[in-house]
C-alpha cells in the first residue's frame, strides 16, 4: 500500500474496468432492462474468469493455464 490517493494502488482495478467496459459496452446502445446487464456482466465474468486468453498467464486462459501448473492428481494404490 502506498500513500493515500496514489494511482498505482488503482491500477489493476482500473485496466479490469476497461476491459469490462470494452468488451460489454461496446457497440451497444442500452441494455433492455436491469437482467439484461446482469446476465451480460455474469457471461463476461465467466468468460474472464475462465477462457479469456491474459497476458500475464502467457495468453493462456486461466483453466489452460492451472492445468499446465498442477498436474493431474495421482491417484491412491487401494489398500491391502
Amino acid at each position: 500500500m502506498s500513500k493515500v490517493g496514489s494511482s498505482a494502488d488503482n491500477a489493476l482495478a482500473e485496466s479490469f474496468n476497461a476491459s469490462f467496459k470494452r468488451e460489454t459496452l461496446q457497440g451497444r446502445r442500452a441494455f433492455t432492462d436491469e437482467r439484461d446487464a446482469r446476465l451480460s456482466s455474469f457471461r463476461w465474468l465467466h468468460r474472464y474468469n475462465t477462457v479469456r486468453r491474459h497476458s500475464r498467464l502467457g495468453q493462456r486462459s486461466p483453466i489452460n493455464y492451472e492445468n499446465t501448473i498442477r498436474p493431474a492428481p495421482a491417484t491412491l494404490a487401494p489398500a491391502a
